[in-house]
C-alpha cells in the first residue's frame, strides 16, 4: 500500500510556472507507475502526465505536451510535475496517482490517490 501527499499548488498568473510534488510513503514507491490527473469544476478527472517505474518512459496529454514535465526521484519517493507557460484552462485540482503495473490514462485503473492540490491560473 502507498499513501500519496501532493503539494505545490497555488495561484499564478497566466504564463507563469509552478512545480507540484507528490510524496509517497512506503518502501515500494519504485515499483509503481505514477501519474498526474486534474479535475476542473463540473468536468471529469482527466489524465495529465504519467511516468514509468524507472522514469524511462513519460506520457503527456495533448493540452500539456511541451509545457509540463513529469519526473520522479525514487530515492526521495517523490514524483514531480513542472508546469510552465500556464494558462487559465489549466485551473483545476491536481491529483497524483499510483498504479502497480503501467501508466494508464483512465482514472479508474489507479489504486492509490492523493488528496489533491489546487492550481489556479489567472488571466
Amino acid at each position: 500500500q502507498v499513501q500519496l501527499v501532493e503539494s505545490g499548488g497555488g495561484l499564478v498568473q497566466a504564463g507563469g510556472s509552478l512545480r507540484l510534488s507528490c510524496a509517497a510513503s512506503g518502501r515500494t514507491f519504485s515499483t509503481y507507475a505514477m501519474a498526474w490527473f486534474r479535475q476542473a469544476p463540473g468536468k471529469e478527472r482527466e489524465f495529465v502526465a504519467g511516468i514509468s517505474q524507472t522514469g524511462g518512459h513519460t506520457y503527456y496529454s495533448d493540452p500539456v505536451k511541451g509545457r509540463f514535465t513529469i519526473s520522479r526521484d525514487n530515492a526521495k519517493n517523490t514524483v514531480y510535475l513542472q508546469m510552465n507557460s500556464l494558462k487559465p484552462e489549466d485551473t483545476a485540482v491536481y491529483y497524483c496517482a499510483a498504479n502497480s503495473a503501467y501508466v494508464y490514462r483512465t482514472p479508474r485503473t489507479y489504486n492509490y490517490w492523493g488528496q489533491g492540490t489546487q492550481v489556479t491560473v489567472s488571466s
